[in-house]
Protein backbone atom coordinates (compact mmCIF):
# COMPACT_ATOMS: atom_id res chain seq x y z
CA UNK A 1 0.00 0.00 0.00
CA UNK A 2 1.51 3.19 -0.94
CA UNK A 3 0.29 5.93 0.72
CA UNK A 4 1.45 10.51 0.32
CA UNK A 5 3.64 11.04 2.67
CA UNK A 6 2.47 14.30 4.78
CA UNK A 7 4.24 15.79 7.19
CA UNK A 8 2.54 17.16 10.64
CA UNK A 9 4.18 20.33 12.91
CA UNK A 10 6.56 18.97 15.14
CA UNK A 11 5.45 19.19 18.57
CA UNK A 12 8.29 21.40 20.97
CA UNK A 13 8.64 18.79 24.29
CA UNK A 14 8.72 21.52 27.49
CA UNK A 15 11.76 22.94 27.77
CA UNK A 16 12.58 23.85 24.34
CA UNK A 17 12.61 26.84 22.81
CA UNK A 18 13.96 25.70 19.52
CA UNK A 19 12.97 22.54 17.29
CA UNK A 20 15.66 20.31 18.21
CA UNK A 21 15.37 17.18 15.63
CA UNK A 22 18.68 16.71 13.27
CA UNK A 23 18.19 15.90 9.20
CA UNK A 24 16.80 12.01 9.40
CA UNK A 25 15.59 12.38 13.33
CA UNK A 26 12.23 13.04 11.59
CA UNK A 27 12.02 10.01 9.87
CA UNK A 28 10.03 12.00 7.29
CA UNK A 29 10.83 10.29 3.90
CA UNK A 30 8.80 7.16 5.48
CA UNK A 31 5.07 6.87 5.92
CA UNK A 32 5.27 4.63 8.98
CA UNK A 33 7.44 6.02 11.78
CA UNK A 34 8.81 4.81 14.98
CA UNK A 35 10.74 6.67 18.21
CA UNK A 36 10.96 6.37 21.47
CA UNK A 37 8.65 8.69 24.28
CA UNK A 38 7.70 12.45 24.32
CA UNK A 39 10.61 13.98 22.63
CA UNK A 40 10.75 10.62 20.14
CA UNK A 41 6.77 11.64 19.79
CA UNK A 42 7.80 15.04 18.73
CA UNK A 43 10.61 14.29 16.55
CA UNK A 44 8.38 12.03 14.31
CA UNK A 45 5.35 13.36 14.34
CA UNK A 46 2.71 12.19 12.06
CA UNK A 47 -1.23 12.41 10.95
CA UNK A 48 -1.52 9.70 13.55
CA UNK A 49 0.16 8.44 16.35
CA UNK A 50 -0.31 5.70 18.06
CA UNK A 51 1.02 5.44 21.99
CA UNK A 52 2.07 2.28 23.15
CA UNK A 53 2.38 1.74 27.11
CA UNK A 54 1.82 -1.79 27.81
CA UNK A 55 2.11 -2.64 31.21
CA UNK A 56 0.45 0.50 32.05
CA UNK A 57 -1.38 3.47 30.48
CA UNK A 58 -2.97 2.26 26.98
CA UNK A 59 -3.16 -1.18 28.08
CA UNK A 60 -5.57 0.11 30.90
CA UNK A 61 -7.12 2.51 28.61
CA UNK A 62 -8.36 -0.08 26.28
CA UNK A 63 -9.64 -2.60 29.63
CA UNK A 64 -11.62 0.73 30.52
CA UNK A 65 -13.00 1.54 26.98
CA UNK A 66 -13.99 -2.26 26.41
CA UNK A 67 -16.50 -1.61 29.26
CA UNK A 68 -17.74 1.34 28.08
CA UNK A 69 -16.06 4.04 30.55
CA UNK A 70 -14.98 7.05 29.28
CA UNK A 71 -11.01 7.97 29.94
CA UNK A 72 -9.81 11.18 30.53
CA UNK A 73 -6.07 11.20 30.77
CA UNK A 74 -4.35 14.03 32.83
CA UNK A 75 -0.92 14.87 32.77
CA UNK A 76 -0.01 14.95 36.31
CA UNK A 77 -0.31 12.56 39.25
CA UNK A 78 -0.73 14.73 42.23
CA UNK A 79 -3.49 16.77 43.96
CA UNK A 80 -4.20 18.45 39.86
CA UNK A 81 -5.54 15.12 39.13
CA UNK A 82 -8.30 15.16 41.85
CA UNK A 83 -9.68 18.67 40.93
CA UNK A 84 -9.63 17.68 37.53
CA UNK A 85 -12.18 14.61 38.13
CA UNK A 86 -14.19 16.63 40.28
CA UNK A 87 -14.71 19.34 38.01
CA UNK A 88 -15.60 16.46 35.53
CA UNK A 89 -17.63 14.53 37.46
CA UNK A 90 -15.15 11.77 37.02
CA UNK A 91 -13.78 9.24 39.47
CA UNK A 92 -10.33 9.49 39.85
CA UNK A 93 -7.52 6.69 39.57
CA UNK A 94 -4.90 5.88 41.38
CA UNK A 95 -1.36 4.02 41.74
CA UNK A 96 -1.31 0.60 42.29
CA UNK A 97 0.09 0.63 45.70
CA UNK A 98 -2.40 3.60 46.58
CA UNK A 99 -5.28 1.34 45.67
CA UNK A 100 -4.17 -1.32 48.41
CA UNK A 101 -3.67 1.26 51.13
CA UNK A 102 -7.70 2.86 50.11
CA UNK A 103 -10.10 0.58 50.26
CA UNK A 104 -12.88 1.54 47.38
CA UNK A 105 -10.59 3.69 44.89
CA UNK A 106 -10.24 2.31 41.49
CA UNK A 107 -6.81 1.55 40.39
CA UNK A 108 -4.56 2.13 37.10
CA UNK A 109 -3.77 -1.66 37.40
CA UNK A 110 -5.53 -3.30 34.09
CA UNK A 111 -6.50 -6.35 36.03
CA UNK A 112 -8.25 -4.26 38.51
CA UNK A 113 -10.33 -2.12 35.74
CA UNK A 114 -11.93 -5.33 34.74
CA UNK A 115 -13.46 -5.55 37.68
CA UNK A 116 -14.85 -2.02 38.12
CA UNK A 117 -18.64 -1.60 38.02
CA UNK A 118 -20.87 1.04 37.94
CA UNK A 119 -18.27 3.75 37.08
CA UNK A 120 -18.93 5.84 33.85
CA UNK A 121 -16.12 8.39 33.85
CA UNK A 122 -12.64 7.69 34.89
CA UNK A 123 -9.31 10.43 34.99
CA UNK A 124 -6.35 8.33 34.37
CA UNK A 125 -3.84 10.27 35.69
CA UNK A 126 0.28 9.52 33.66
CA UNK A 127 3.20 11.47 33.28
CA UNK A 128 4.31 9.24 30.28
CA UNK A 129 0.92 8.41 28.13
CA UNK A 130 -1.12 11.18 28.79
CA UNK A 131 2.11 13.67 28.33
CA UNK A 132 2.56 12.12 25.20
CA UNK A 133 -0.79 11.79 23.84
CA UNK A 134 -1.64 15.32 24.74
CA UNK A 135 1.35 17.00 23.26
CA UNK A 136 0.76 15.00 20.26
CA UNK A 137 -2.88 16.11 20.36
CA UNK A 138 -2.05 19.89 20.77
CA UNK A 139 0.56 19.46 17.86
CA UNK A 140 -2.21 18.22 15.67
CA UNK A 141 -1.95 14.67 15.77
CA UNK A 142 -4.90 11.88 15.56
CA UNK A 143 -3.95 10.08 18.90
CA UNK A 144 -4.46 6.39 19.31
CA UNK A 145 -3.73 4.31 22.68
CA UNK A 146 -2.42 1.01 21.00
CA UNK A 147 -1.36 -2.31 23.37
CA UNK A 148 -1.12 -5.71 22.90
CA UNK A 149 -5.12 -6.62 23.49
CA UNK A 150 -6.15 -4.25 20.80
CA UNK A 151 -3.26 -4.32 18.33
CA UNK A 152 -4.59 -6.00 15.30
CA UNK A 153 -7.78 -3.73 15.87
CA UNK A 154 -5.47 -0.10 15.67
CA UNK A 155 -3.67 -1.51 12.83
CA UNK A 156 -6.79 -2.27 10.59
CA UNK A 157 -7.71 1.65 12.05
CA UNK A 158 -4.93 3.26 11.35
CA UNK A 159 -4.53 1.00 7.84
CA UNK A 160 -7.94 3.05 7.17
CA UNK A 161 -6.71 5.96 7.79
CA UNK A 162 -3.21 6.00 5.68
CA UNK A 163 -5.30 4.47 2.47
CA UNK A 164 -6.78 8.23 2.65
CA UNK A 165 -3.53 9.55 2.74
CA UNK A 166 -2.25 10.31 6.22
CA UNK A 167 1.08 9.61 7.60
CA UNK A 168 1.37 7.57 10.87
CA UNK A 169 4.28 6.97 13.77
CA UNK A 170 3.84 4.54 16.25
CA UNK A 171 5.25 5.53 19.66
CA UNK A 172 6.55 2.94 22.41
CA UNK A 173 6.05 5.23 25.83
CA UNK A 174 9.20 3.55 27.56
CA UNK A 175 10.00 4.15 31.02
CA UNK A 176 12.17 6.53 33.49
CA UNK A 177 15.27 5.32 35.54
CA UNK A 178 15.71 6.82 38.57
CA UNK A 179 17.37 9.88 37.26
CA UNK A 180 14.42 10.96 34.74
CA UNK A 181 16.36 9.79 32.11
CA UNK A 182 14.06 7.55 29.35
CA UNK A 183 14.64 3.61 29.73
CA UNK A 184 13.38 2.08 26.89
CA UNK A 185 11.02 -0.95 27.78
CA UNK A 186 11.09 -3.98 25.86
CA UNK A 187 7.40 -4.85 26.49
CA UNK A 188 6.25 -1.24 24.73
CA UNK A 189 8.70 -2.34 22.10
CA UNK A 190 6.63 -5.66 21.44
CA UNK A 191 3.56 -3.16 21.85
CA UNK A 192 4.49 -1.14 18.61
CA UNK A 193 6.02 -3.99 17.10
CA UNK A 194 2.53 -5.88 17.17
CA UNK A 195 0.60 -2.41 15.73
CA UNK A 196 3.71 -2.35 13.01
CA UNK A 197 3.44 -5.82 12.15
CA UNK A 198 -0.88 -5.80 11.66
CA UNK A 199 -0.08 -2.70 9.36
CA UNK A 200 2.33 -5.11 7.39
CA UNK A 201 0.27 -7.74 7.17
CA UNK A 202 -2.56 -5.68 5.94
CA UNK A 203 -0.03 -4.51 2.87
CA UNK A 204 1.16 -1.43 4.34
CA UNK A 205 4.30 -0.05 3.29
CA UNK A 206 6.86 2.57 4.13
CA UNK A 207 8.42 1.83 7.34
CA UNK A 208 11.42 3.46 8.57
CA UNK A 209 14.24 1.02 9.76
CA UNK A 210 13.43 1.79 13.15
CA UNK A 211 9.72 1.01 12.54
CA UNK A 212 10.91 -2.40 11.16
CA UNK A 213 12.91 -3.34 14.32
CA UNK A 214 9.93 -2.94 16.18
CA UNK A 215 8.18 -5.12 13.66
CA UNK A 216 11.09 -7.82 13.87
CA UNK A 217 11.12 -7.49 17.66
CA UNK A 218 7.88 -8.54 18.10
CA UNK A 219 7.61 -11.59 15.43
CA UNK A 220 10.13 -12.54 17.04
CA UNK A 221 8.68 -12.97 20.34
CA UNK A 222 5.14 -13.47 18.82
CA UNK A 223 5.07 -17.40 19.47
CA UNK A 224 5.72 -17.46 23.41
CA UNK A 225 4.51 -13.42 24.13
CA UNK A 226 3.14 -14.16 27.55
CA UNK A 227 6.67 -16.16 28.54
CA UNK A 228 8.69 -12.97 27.38
CA UNK A 229 6.46 -10.26 29.36
CA UNK A 230 6.78 -12.31 32.43
CA UNK A 231 10.38 -12.11 31.90
CA UNK A 232 11.47 -9.07 30.78
CA UNK A 233 12.45 -6.61 33.41
CA UNK A 234 8.79 -4.83 33.96
CA UNK A 235 7.34 -8.08 34.14
CA UNK A 236 9.22 -9.31 36.60
CA UNK A 237 8.77 -5.60 38.49
CA UNK A 238 4.85 -5.79 38.66
CA UNK A 239 4.98 -9.72 39.36
CA UNK A 240 7.41 -9.33 42.49
CA UNK A 241 5.12 -6.09 43.79
CA UNK A 242 1.94 -8.45 43.68
CA UNK A 243 0.86 -7.72 40.12
CA UNK A 244 0.93 -10.49 37.91
CA UNK A 245 -1.93 -10.38 36.93
CA UNK A 246 -1.43 -7.32 34.84
CA UNK A 247 1.14 -8.65 33.32
CA UNK A 248 -1.27 -11.65 32.26
CA UNK A 249 -3.88 -9.29 30.80
CA UNK A 250 -1.44 -7.02 29.48
CA UNK A 251 -0.24 -10.17 27.42
CA UNK A 252 -3.63 -11.05 25.92
CA UNK A 253 -2.92 -10.22 22.26
CA UNK A 254 -5.82 -8.78 20.21
CA UNK A 255 -8.49 -10.18 22.89
CA UNK A 256 -10.21 -6.64 21.90
CA UNK A 257 -12.04 -4.51 19.05
CA UNK A 258 -11.46 -1.12 20.59
CA UNK A 259 -9.72 1.43 19.11
CA UNK A 260 -9.54 3.95 21.52
CA UNK A 261 -9.12 7.64 19.80
CA UNK A 262 -8.24 10.60 21.73
CA UNK A 263 -11.08 13.72 20.94
CA UNK A 264 -10.69 16.73 23.21
CA UNK A 265 -10.04 15.12 26.73
CA UNK A 266 -11.45 11.50 26.53
CA UNK A 267 -10.32 8.99 24.56
CA UNK A 268 -13.45 7.21 22.46
CA UNK A 269 -13.74 3.90 20.89
CA UNK A 270 -13.22 4.25 17.64
CA UNK A 271 -13.21 0.22 16.43
CA UNK A 272 -15.84 -1.06 14.23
Amino acid sequence: MKVKRRQRNRVIPPGCDHEPVKPGHDQSSHAVRMEWGPTGAAAVAADVTVVVDVLSFTTTVSVAVERGITVLPFRWRDERAASYAAERDAVLAVGRLEAREQAGTVSLSPAAMAQVEGITRIVLPSPNGSTISFALADGGSEVVAGSLRNASAVSAYVAARMREGASCAVVPAGERWDDDTLRPAVEDLWGAGAVLAGLVDLGVTGLSPEARVAEQAFRAVRADLAAALAGCAGGVELAAAGFAEDVEAAARLDVSGVVPVLVGEAFVDRGR
